[in-house]
């Protein structure tokens, strides 16, 4: 009788979680560490695994752990790491973050700038149309889902009546950090990724 208990519990537990969030339950090893740069700038995700051998091998150190996690070794406890900063400054050189379709999905969060609806068959709309002289910029395309973009046209977003929801800019590297994660941020990366 205890053990069915145990196993519905358990269940109705699992139903709360996220996948990665029950696989860091079975396996505290594989779930995800933010990775600092010395100056404390977000440079990369990880597995707990990668950051715990970067720990014990002082190449980083802790700044925050996960509440109510412990790996138990035969001489040591050791908190399970949610953020861990470089010992060193790793001079990374930028990326030039590539123009695509994809990435002005996952710039704008695969959400219409027009109308704000959240879907995964979106288009790209030139704000300033090609045939007026609208170049491939960051700053002239954006995510727009098919009605809105049917509607606007051949014109600008003034001519047609309709606001843009966020100006279009280049992004950075911080801003794929945060689409990678998705909702199920971890609260102690928030002041890092700089999310509300």
């Amino acid at each position: 009788m205890f053990l069915i208990l145990f196993f519905q519990r358990r269940l109705e537990f699992d139903k709360d979680l996220s996948k990665d969030e029950k696989e860091s339950q079975r396996n505290p090893l594989k779930s995800r560490v933010l990775v600092l740069n010395q100056s404390y700038e977000p440079i990369s995700i990880c597995s707990a695994k990668k950051a715990l051998l970067l720990l014990l091998t002082t190449k980083a150190e802790l700044v925050e752990k996960k509440d109510g996690f412990v790996l138990h070794s035969v001489r040591s406890d050791f908190p399970l790491p949610s953020i861990i900063r470089l010992s060193r400054f790793i001079n990374i050189p930028r990326k030039r973050i590539e123009l695509s379709r994809k990435n002005i999905l996952r710039r704008d969060g695969y959400r219409c700038q027009y109308c704000g609806t959240y879907s995964t068959n979106l288009t790209v709309d030139h704000i300033i149309p090609k045939s007026r002289g609208g170049s491939d910029t960051w700053e002239n395309l954006v995510a727009a889902c098919i009605s809105c973009n049917n509607k606007k046209g051949n014109r600008t977003p003034e001519e047609a009546g309709m606001k843009l929801i966020n100006k279009p800019r280049k992004p950075n590297h911080i801003i794929f950090i945060k689409s990678f994660v998705g909702n199920a941020i971890d609260e102690n990366w928030k002041p890092y990724l700089f999310v509300d």
